[in-house]
Parts: C-alpha cells; sequence; structure tokens
C-alpha cells in the first residue's frame, strides 16, 4: 500500500480517481490545486505525486519540482488532457516522471501507478 497526494483541480475526476486508488489497496490524500498539495508535502511523506498538469495556484509541473525538492524519493506521474502539455510536463520535470494523458481507463491509471511504485 502507498500514500499517493493525488492534486487535482476537478472535484469530480478527483473523487472518481481516489476512490479507483484505494480500491486498489492505496492510502490517498486529494486535494483541488497545487498550493494544498505542496502544504500537504511539507507536513506527510508520500510515496507518489499523481497531479494534473494544468490547476489553478501552482501547476502540476512547478507542483512536481517543488516536491522533489522536499521529498527526494517521492514519484510523479502528471494526467492531462492536453498533448502539447503533456510534452512539456516530460520535459521540464524531475526525472522518472511518467504522463498519462486524459482520457484513460481506470484500470490504466492503476496499472501504471503500480508500475511506477515497483520501480
Amino acid at each position: 500500500m502507498a500514500q499517493i497526494l493525488l492534486a487535482e483541480d476537478d472535484e469530480s475526476m478527483r473523487e472518481f480517481l481516489a476512490k479507483a486508488l484505494r480500491r486498489a489497496g492505496h492510502e490517498v490524500e486529494p486535494v483541488g490545486d497545487g498550493l494544498d498539495a505542496l502544504s500537504q508535502i511539507g507536513e506527510t511523506p508520500f510515496d507518489l505525486l499523481l497531479a494534473d498538469v494544468v490547476m489553478p495556484g501552482l501547476d502540476g509541473i512547478e507542483l512536481a519540482r517543488r516536491a522533489a525538492k522536499q521529498q527526494p524519493g517521492i514519484k510523479v506521474m502528471f494526467i492531462t488532457g492536453f498533448a502539447a502539455v503533456a510534452l512539456r510536463a516530460r520535459e521540464q520535470s524531475p526525472r522518472e516522471t511518467r504522463v498519462l494523458s486524459k482520457p484513460f481507463h481506470l484500470r490504466d491509471l492503476v496499472d501504471q501507478v503500480d508500475v511506477m511504485l515497483q520501480a
């Protein structure tokens, strides 16, 4: 079981993803924006940051950079619906970051999370 920080500004998507990850056996801390996520990173050790790239306050790319500084072992996966943003996310993110493009099947998300956590 992993500690996952889920940063997604769309409330219904956030609840949907959190529920799926919990069913897969993970502990999930869902937050609605990058600034809330950053404050959680300062308080709790996480195994994985799962973040939307485009969010108000602090985007997922900058959140990942700051998270990697505060928790050097944290793994990062972005979820985004924008292909150009996905390419930028890969170029500007901490090493070994994965990008999952929307739309995706929940099984794909859970499988990708499991692969990342085992690496």
